[in-house]
């Protein structure tokens, strides 16, 4: 089947970018509507004019530039707050002498945390605290002298930047495990993918191979001994196997990146499932079945039969050539139940447990792990000389199950 890689990045500080885009809009909005109602008391008043046009045009022109991490550079940054600083020293110059001692609003007022807030965003809470740092030494050169109105404007400047830098930062730590944990889940499902497709075609050959070989010996035993050493080898590699290291952007403030492959969806529309089972029935095998078509997902479909088909290889293998075995289909409203039922000796108790052990992965794999990937269960009830019998239960609404396993 086709295959698609998928590219996730998540970040979670781009609500916080599109928040500061709009703050400094209204902050230098705002800061213009303070010197306009207070133009009379200004004593040079082209002064604030001046910056004003400068603030404005500076304000509009870079809103592309705090529109993501990638594009606010250091180089930026420095030119940012560059212009908020210079507002802080020029409003002494611009203002009446009364009106800075008795803690008037400089001229860039509160667009100046903007300024720092991007420093936050960008570089955690060091960046944080460096720019406002250099925003409180101005406010005191601004100043004179450090009124009690400074001190405190400073302080909450300075505390909801580094608060927000740290958030920052816990924030990008947590998207890189987070991205860690989704691709080795997504590793996981293919190397168990790969685990079933191998388990049916591959190991089934090689085993056979082995016990053949065994019979009828000579050079067929050697060849059937080889058999047996590769297929030990290949179990222990679809039951252990690797997982990629997860990937993360350059820059860290882009977020995580998460690459997956999917398989292509299905065109197609529903499938009867027993036309995918009627292959399966023959002489040792009674297939019973519904008068009405059974329709399933393409996908699904095709992993019930494979399991049905996994549970079939099982009672050949366990129980014998002589067994017979049954296969029933049930249509219920909301899902589809397939029993695979066989006259054989059962299964010991405590075997299972031990060939999943061993790497062999048949019942583990091939049956659960088809079923619990398409959101349904399958249930093996064995009794010592009554046989055994395997329930599987598939969701109609396959598409449905594996959305709301994604969201979880």
């Amino acid at each position: 089947m086709a295959k698609r890689e998928r590219v996730l990045r998540m970040s979670v500080e781009q609500p916080l970018w599109r928040a500061l885009t709009a703050y400094r809009v209204l902050t230098m909005l705002y800061a213009v509507g303070l010197f306009a109602t207070a133009y009379e008391e200004f004593v040079r008043p082209w002064v604030a004019v001046a910056y004003y046009a400068v603030l404005g045009v500076w304000t509009l022109a870079t809103l592309p530039r705090v529109a993501n991490a990638a594009r606010c550079t250091k180089r930026f940054l420095a030119a940012d707050l560059t212009v908020a600083i210079t507002g802080i020293l020029l409003t002494p110059v611009a203002d009446a002498h009364e009106r800075v001692q008795a803690g008037g609003p400089t001229l860039p007022s509160i667009w100046t945390a903007g300024a720092v807030l991007a420093f936050a965003i960008k570089g955690g809470w060091r960046w944080a605290a460096l720019a406002s740092s250099l925003v409180a030494v101005a406010n005191l050169i601004e100043r004179g002298s450090p009124a009690r109105d400074t001190v405190h404007n400073v302080i909450l400047v300075c505390i909801a930047s580094i608060a927000i830098g740290y958030v920052v930062e816990v924030a990008r730590a947590s998207e890189r495990t987070l991205a860690r944990a989704l691709e080795i889940e997504a590793a996981t499902r293919e190397r168990e993918r790969l685990a079933r497709d191998i388990h049916d075609s591959v190991l089934q050959v090689l085993a056979m191979v082995q016990r053949r070989g065994a019979v009828i010996g000579g050079e067929a035993a050697e060849l059937g001994r080889m058999a047996g050493e590769q297929e030990v080898a290949l179990r222990t590699l679809v039951s252990g196997g690797l997982v990629p290291v997860s990937r993360v952007s350059e820059d860290a403030a882009e977020g995580a990146v998460v690459r997956a492959v999917d398989e292509q969806p299905e065109e197609s529309g529903p499938v009867d499932l027993r036309a995918l089972l009627a292959p399966y029935a023959g002489a040792k095998v009674s297939l019973a079945e519904p008068g009405a078509p059974v329709p399933l997902a393409p996908l699904a479909a095709r992993e019930v039969a494979a399991a049905v088909g996994a549970a079939l290889d099982n009672v050949r293998k366990h129980a014998g050539e002589q067994a017979r075995a049954w296969i029933l289909v049930e249509d219920e409203p909301d899902e589809v139940i397939v029993t695979v039922r066989d006259d054989g000796p059962g299964i010991p108790e405590g075997r299972l447990a031990q060939a999943e052990g061993e790497g062999r992965l048949g019942v583990a794999l091939s049956i659960r792990g088809r079923l619990r990937d398409l959101g349904g269960s399958a249930e093996l009830i064995s009794v010592p000389g009554q046989g055994t019998e395997v329930e599987l239960k598939v969701p109609k609404d396959v598409t449905n199950v594996r959305g709301k396993a994604e969201r979880r």
